[in-house]
């Protein structure tokens, strides 16, 4: 029969190596890579998502292996042409080097600050060698290729692969925007001013010529009336005398009738003559003629 001292030393013994076990084995994620120490030394890298082992006195240090972010505070950089940008650029990396990770930064927070270093002075050393349009327009993808590269090389160092740099935004300051939008609106109200002062201008000449050709229609119409009021004129005279010539009492009448019509108007019928003028002889005669006093013998 088996004592109970002899049952508590087995089931320590395998409570020790269950411990034993336990400090013995560690697991990978897919996203980590693991360092393993040795009394505070790095002895190994473990690349390979899974269990692993190590001696239980050795403990490990996860490190991320994806592609993490780098957001830069917005910078104020000298262009070449001495204009002033503020630049916000931001940018891609990952550990390709884990060992040398954690000797040279030990800890992403670490490396955030010196990758932001860096960044900041490649964008000062890029966008220092251009001028302000090649920044803002022509050149931004070239330039920014040229500051992944200046920046991937200094990053190599310390076991880091820069993937990507991007300029989210290259602008002037805000007191310099200002004054180049105030500037722009000045020159835009100068050219609407000088394009209504021309508009102006054409719209006077069109009126001009519209009114020498009103007049110059207006006179040749007048023209033309008053040589068809002439020849009406003149065919009325001769229509007038031919007629005169076949009957004349009866151009006499037709005149005196014209007369009557002229002279009683509706508002004024008063004539100042004598009774027995000319001008009544049809009145007192519908045939016109004057009567005449018979002589004395």
């Amino acid at each position: 029969m088996r004592s109970p001292v002899t049952g508590i030393v087995g089931l320590l013994g395998l409570l020790l190596v269950l411990i034993v076990a336990y400090m013995s084995l560690f697991t990978v994620q897919q996203t980590e890579q693991t360092i393993v120490l040795q009394f505070g030394k790095p002895v190994d890298v473990v690349t390979d998502p899974g269990l692993h082992f190590k001696a239980p006195w050795n403990s490990v240090i996860n490190i991320d292996k994806r592609i993490l972010d780098l957001e830069n505070p917005s910078q104020e950089v000298i262009a070449s042409d001495q204009k002033r940008l503020v630049v916000d650029a931001f940018a891609r990396y990952r550990i390709k080097d884990a060992l040398r990770f954690y000797q040279s930064v030990g800890s992403i927070q670490a490396a955030n600050l010196q990758l932001t270093s860096l960044l900041n002075a490649a964008l000062r050393r890029v966008l220092g060698e251009v001028n302000f349009i090649t920044v803002v327009r022509d050149e931004r993808e070239k330039l920014m290729g040229r500051i992944r590269e200046q920046l991937d090389h200094e990053a190599d160092g310390y076991g880091i692969e820069v993937v990507d740099v991007r300029i989210r935004r290259a602008d002037l300051p805000e007191q310099n925007s200002q004054a180049v939008y105030q500037r722009m609106q000045t020159e835009r109200q100068r050219e609407a001013a000088e394009f209504r002062a021309q508009g102006g201008q054409k719209a006077q000449e069109i009126r001009s010529k519209a009114d020498r050709e009103a007049t110059v229609i207006i006179a040749e119409a007048n023209s033309t009336a008053e040589q068809t009021r002439g020849v009406g004129d003149a065919e009325r005279n001769r229509l007038f005398a031919e007629a005169y010539g076949k009957d004349a009492d009866f151009f006499a009448f037709y005149r005196s009738m014209t007369a009557y019509e002229n002279g009683l108007r509706s508002s004024d019928t008063r004539f100042l003559l004598r009774p027995d003028s000319d001008f009544f002889r049809y009145f007192s005669n519908p045939s016109g003629k004057t009567a005449t006093t018979p002589a004395n013998p």
